[in-house]
């Protein structure tokens, strides 16, 4: 195992599942504000909650790497951050629970890569601890979109 990072297939999934981790956190506090279904108002919390234990493990482990995470959402986020924050009420549970869906199934995705075919065991370790959350998290946004009709 390498102890420099850098440029590595590795550092490049713990800076984007940062950056995730991040704008999950932000866009739940956003629910908790422009929501107008408990379900969805319940769903932003638990992002909090959360994905802001992840991400501090997640920092944890990139201290141990010499990684530097990143400590902002990157352009598309925000960007999706500014849409929704633009919406109230039941047009804004749509749209956020439409993203919630898609973003999960990406993440997914993302984290099953990692946890086969990463190279850094610590890495890996951490995409396989996480994913089982970010699975319920998708079951959990699929129930909560089909409350508010998300389609």
């Amino acid at each position: 195992m390498r102890s420099d990072m850098t440029g590595s297939a590795d550092q490049q999934f713990m800076m984007k599942a940062a950056q995730g981790g991040l704008a999950e956190v932000e866009m739940g506090k956003l629910a908790k504000d422009h929501a107008s279904s408990q379900n969805v108002k319940d769903f932003g919390q638990n992002m909090v909650d959360d994905h802001s234990k992840a991400n501090d493990e997640l920092k944890d482990l990139a201290s141990k790497k010499n990684v530097t995470l990143p400590t902002d959402v990157d352009a598309k986020d925000k960007a999706t951050m500014d849409r929704l924050s633009a919406l109230n009420g039941a047009a804004f549970d749509k749209a956020y629970m439409r993203h919630m869906v898609s973003d999960h199934k990406k993440d997914i995705s993302e984290f099953q890569k990692e946890a086969s075919s990463g190279s850094d065991t610590d890495v890996k370790s951490w995409a396989s601890k996480t994913l089982p959350t970010l699975q319920h998290h998708l079951q959990m946004a699929e129930d909560a979109a089909k409350a508010v009709n998300a389609k």
